[in-house]
């Protein structure tokens, strides 16, 4: 079931990816306009408007505050028993092709990890990532993760990786077994704002008890921030925070959190 359910969410965002799906409309459109038919208009119109409402309203950052917002981030606890660090942030491929660890836009995943992990000397760190791609031989997240930690001076038996994850409710299930966390102890769970309450939504349904560490912030609070981004990177935003509302409904409706909305 758990590979099924893995198989069918790639499946259903590749061809329901707003992006995607835009497009598709256009070219169906653009097909039915050349043959002389009318209603060609309609997918063509909703395809442009699709664009136009990414570039002239703030709806990237209205879809991305309520998750943002949700976890907010704790003060510094005076003691850490543990840290857990979510895959996302770093690209597998462009790591194989260059030879070097490859970080993309939500890299803070990383930076914070060795940042706690220096201020909190003797806390374990957990990092959580497979691999989620069809494609065979690519190296997981964890992989990378062991080059980019060890690159910037993190001791390699403070880190345990767990390879094996290719999702957040894997990321949880399999994190705890490394883990194995004890009664009273203070773990924080670091992944991106948007995906927080998600993460936090399975890690407790996993049975862990975990302090949300967001990090990735994309969203401010005034005009001047949800506009300030060039298109391609609100574009990037829309599609980000539909996938995980996405998400949350799938993950509430197969049992997987217990709340749509998980909250502190």
């Amino acid at each position: 079931m758990t590979d099924l359910f893995y198989f069918a969410s790639k499946i259903f965002w590749f061809v329901a990816r707003p992006t995607t799906a835009a497009l598709i409309l256009g070219c169906l459109g653009l097909w039915a306009v050349w043959r002389g038919r009318r209603w060609g208009r309609w997918p063509l119109l909703a395809c442009l408007g699709f664009f136009v409402t990414i570039l002239a309203t703030p709806i990237p950052s209205w879809l991305t505050l309520p998750l943002e917002d949700r976890f907010p981030r704790p003060a510094a606890p005076a003691r850490v028993d543990g840290i857990v660090v979510l895959g996302g942030a770093v690209d597998q491929h462009l790591t194989a092709a260059r030879g070097i660890p490859a970080l993309n836009g939500a890299a803070e995943r990383m930076t914070e990890a060795v940042a706690l992990a220096r201020r909190y000397p003797a806390a374990r760190i957990v990092f959580a990532g497979g691999t989620g791609t069809f494609i065979p031989g690519a190296p997981t997240e964890s992989d990378v993760a062991r080059q980019l930690f060890t690159a910037l001076g993190l001791p390699p038996e403070r880190v345990l990786y767990e390879s094996a994850s290719r999702n957040t409710h894997e990321n949880a299930v399999n994190s705890l077994t490394v883990a194995a966390p004890r009664p009273g102890e203070t773990w924080l769970l670091v992944t991106s704002a948007s995906h927080m309450p998600r993460a936090m939504g399975v890690f407790r349904r996993a049975g862990w008890q975990i302090t949300a560490w967001p990090v990735n912030f994309t969203t401010g609070h005034d005009w001047a921030s949800w506009y300030d981004a060039p298109f391609p990177q609100r574009v990037g935003q829309f599609e980000w925070a539909f996938r995980e509302w996405i998400g949350l409904l799938a993950y509430r409706l197969t049992g997987r959190t217990d709340s749509l909305l998980p909250a502190p």
